[in-house]
């Protein structure tokens, strides 16, 4: 539980300094009523974004706050439209967690002119100096986590590892930033191995544009891995698999299992995974998924509703990252929360006795 004291110790010292930076003042907007936050959420296909937008609102209920929240659908320019409709409407604060991080510049621009501050939600908004904060996980260690439980479990990093094995690559959407950082992270990490010859990738495939997963969609994650299995794995079987997304796994271990894998002679790969998503942590109690990593979203949006309290203050919110997270047009700082590795071995320690899971979630 060591990790999960640690993070309640950093959000600890966030609400410690956010109350005293907010003092006495009320929570309420220029006209004295209750100050409105607009939250903006990607997408209700994964169970995740639907916890995110609900712990938002009762986080910010428990300022005082009213909330608008919407989900895009996965359809950028329908985010675009909420949001242009939530400043029309007079919100006193915007949280974004985008679809499309590259597509806000002119909405934002008159979020600016309205004065409402903007706070990026797990996802960074490039392209504009009109985004003040950002919320979210330590994206460069999310890559590092997973690439390590792959190398860690063929036996490369102690040397007991009888290589060469094979390995196939698989990255987020290419209009998701966290995308690039989960790449470059897993790939310092696989890299070494794959010029020695210890890692393989039979498809050749291992720069970022030719390995992303628009939308990190499952299905097209599933059928690209059934054109890797039939055009390079027939006389040979592939060993572990860097996939960045559970639900993009889920369509992975689909696409295996259709070739035989997961039969008796003829295990399933290594497989990592994000965001502890059921489906997935009941897949690695079946053993199909080998990992996934852990982001505690309830901490995200304390951290998240505490810096929205300090902006409508006019306060400066806890921060622990100001040189991280470019955009484009400014660094935007950051605070950033820890993400953990799980697997069959620590789930229930990490996952449900935190009570971030119930056990009957997983039956």
């Amino acid at each position: 539980m060591r990790a999960r004291t640690t993070v309640a110790a950093a959000i600890s010292t966030v609400l410690a300094i956010s109350l005293t930076a907010c003092g006495e003042d009320s929570d309420t907007g220029s006209g004295g009523e209750a100050a409105s936050v607009g939250i903006a959420m990607p997408t209700k296909t994964s169970q995740r974004w639907i916890n995110d937008g609900q712990n938002m609102v009762d986080e910010l209920k428990g300022f005082g706050y009213t909330t608008t929240l919407k989900y895009a659908d996965n359809d950028p320019k329908n985010q675009v439209a909420q949001i242009q409709a939530m400043i029309d409407s007079g919100v006193d604060a915007l949280v974004i967690a985008s679809v499309n991080g590259k597509v806000f510049a002119d909405v934002l621009e008159k979020a600016e002119s309205a004065n409402i501050p903007v706070i990026a939600y797990d996802r960074l908004i490039l392209g504009t100096p009109n985004v003040d904060y950002y919320a979210t996980f330590d994206n460069v260690k999310v890559g590092t986590l997973q690439a390590d439980f792959i190398t860690e479990s063929l036996g490369l990093v102690n040397g007991s590892g009888k290589g060469p094995f094979t390995v196939e690559l698989f990255a987020g959407s290419p209009d998701d930033n966290n995308t690039r950082y989960f790449y470059e992270a897993s790939m310092e990490v696989l890299e070494p191995y794959i010029q020695n010859g210890d890692l393989i990738v039979r498809s050749g495939e291992t720069e970022l544009d030719e390995i992303t997963t628009l939308r990190w969609d499952g299905p097209t994650a599933e059928k690209r891995m059934n054109k890797l299995l039939d055009s390079e794995y027939t006389d040979q079987d592939v060993d572990a698999i860097l996939s960045p997304y559970d639900g993009m796994s889920i369509g992975i271990i689909k696409a295996l299992k259709e070739h035989g894998y997961g039969a008796p002679g003829k295990p399933l790969p290594i497989i990592t995974g994000q965001d502890a998503e059921v489906p997935s942590i009941k897949s690695i109690m079946e053993g199909d998924q080998s990992q996934t990593v852990y982001k505690d979203t309830r901490e995200l949006a304390l951290v998240t509703a505490y810096m929205v309290n300090s902006m409508v203050h006019n306060k400066k919110p806890a921060l622990n990252d100001t040189r991280t997270y470019d955009n484009g047009k400014k660094v935007v700082p950051a605070y950033l929360l820890e993400p953990v590795s799980v697997d069959k071995a620590n789930y229930e320690q990490v996952l449900v006795d935190s009570g971030y899971l119930k056990k009957s979630d997983l039956k």
